[in-house]
């Protein structure tokens, strides 16, 4: 685990700090940056504290999240964040505010060219049977700015491990690396040094304080195998009049409490914690929601609709409890919300993402995408699209099962940032919150 930084209980009081919303304390943090980009990976606690969070898949159990990219452009210097710029790069197409208390991530991507912002909005998928020295050239020519594990991993931790390094040597380390590792059917990494997590349903009988400590071993191996982001728990709440009727989460006891957000929420809550506690960020997912659907948005396009959920719905009180616990990423889902947004999917919603997300809930962190890749639910939305209408709702990573996606997404970007002023600025404060995580676990520094 030497070549992924461990997080500090500095960091942890970090993420939980801006995640509840303290922004005036994550400024203070920033304010000693020194506007410059370290050559090599931090070796202590980040100055800044994180300011994102996000979401995990709603799909079936071997599904993950997918991300947008988009396509590497030539003449930028530096690939990540932990290489140090070429004199000059601040000035390339920056439009990341240069306030005195600009946070680290500000601080940061203002050192960066317009591709390697985009670059950070990216988190592509590692199949089983992928290879990862072709996926490690990837992320280094088009500066992709994370990866997922997919497929089913039995091979253990030392073999994860190993692996991880290899995508890590790609970025100097700088690299957010993730996991679907819920427990039950949806645990993505098996094997010697993984314990075989029970489903949240059973987690739900080990009583707050046990789940928190269960969590917490979990992650710490999660840890040790280099991986830094686990795209969980689960926040959606399945009335019990659906049951396994509800495909994504019902069918496979994914809730923690059918019928009951007060459960689900202390339980996201102490899922969040021992995550946290144990080094890893959590992801709370699937937001506003997945248990009213019946469909599950990786495999159809149909019964994807949520009729019921709205502002101030008692379902959303697991994302609530998960956001003010210190979770860093909330996923958001791709169904429909009617009663938020008539016209659009969630995740391309800005009235889901920013109005409800970040303003009625306070997030202050991350959003990434369920995935867009092979998920169903969006294939009649061209792919480039797919980046930038979430990046424009307000939306930082798009995450795609897709590697082959990328380019396209980061061509779709690099189009819109050309013709608008006012997303280009949008994927600008993205990539600030993709690199304040990154800084609050030690990936990157100021």
């Amino acid at each position: 685990m030497g070549y992924v930084a461990s997080v500090t209980a500095a960091s942890v009081r970090r993420l939980r700090a801006v995640a509840v919303g303290l922004t005036a304390m994550g400024l203070l943090l920033s304010a000693g940056c020194e506007g410059s980009v370290s050559g090599s990976r931090a070796s202590s606690a980040p100055t800044a504290a994180a300011t994102t969070s996000g979401g995990t898949t709603s799909g079936s159990p071997s599904s993950a999240g997918s991300g947008a990219a988009r396509s590497a452009t030539s003449g930028s210097t530096s690939a990540h964040p932990s290489t140090s710029a070429t004199p000059g790069v601040a000035a390339t197409t920056s439009t990341v505010s240069s306030t005195t208390l600009a946070t680290c991530g500000q601080r940061l991507a203002r050192e960066m060219s317009a591709p390697q912002r985009a670059g950070q909005l990216i988190m592509v998928g590692l199949q089983a049977t992928g290879s990862s020295r072709a996926l490690a050239a990837q992320v280094r020519s088009q500066r992709l700015g994370g990866v997922i594990f997919l497929g089913g991993w039995s091979g253990g931790a030392a073999s994860t491990a190993t692996v991880a390094r290899r995508l890590q040597s790609a970025t100097e380390g700088s690299l957010l690396v993730a996991v679907d590792q819920e427990g039950g059917q949806v645990q993505q990494l098996r094997g010697p040094g993984f314990d075989a997590i029970p489903s949240a349903r059973t987690q739900a009988t080990l009583g707050a304080a046990g789940e928190e400590r269960a969590v917490r071993t979990w992650s710490r191996q999660l840890t040790r195998a280099g991986v830094n982001v686990n795209l969980a728990p689960v926040a959606d709440t399945v009335p019990t009049s659906l049951g396994a009727g509800n495909q994504p989460i019902g069918r496979y006891r994914r809730d923690f409490s059918p019928g009951s957000p007060q459960t689900n929420a202390r339980y996201v809550a102490a899922f969040v914690r021992g995550t946290l506690a144990g080094g890893v960020a959590p992801t709370v997912k699937h937001f506003p929601g997945l248990g009213r659907v019946t469909g599950n948005t990786d495999v159809t396009s149909t019964g994807i609709t949520d009729r019921r959920t709205a502002s101030g719905d008692p379902y959303l009180a697991p994302f609530r409890a998960g956001i003010e616990a210190g979770a860093p990423l909330v996923m958001v889902s791709s169904a429909r919300y009617p009663l938020l947004d008539r016209d659009n999917q969630a995740m391309f919603s800005s009235k889901v993402v920013t109005d409800l997300l970040r303003g009625e809930l306070g997030f202050t962190g991350v959003a990434i995408t369920d995935d867009v890749g092979a998920a169903r639910a969006v294939s009649d939305v061209p792919v480039g699209a797919r980046a930038t209408r979430f990046v424009a709702a307000g939306g930082d990573i798009v995450l795609t099962a897709r590697p082959d996606q990328a380019p396209v997404m980061l061509r779709a970007i690099a189009a819109k940032r050309a013709a608008s002023p006012v997303f280009a600025d949008q994927v600008d404060r993205a990539a600030a919150r993709v690199l304040d995580l990154k800084a609050s676990l030690g990936l990157v520094r100021c």
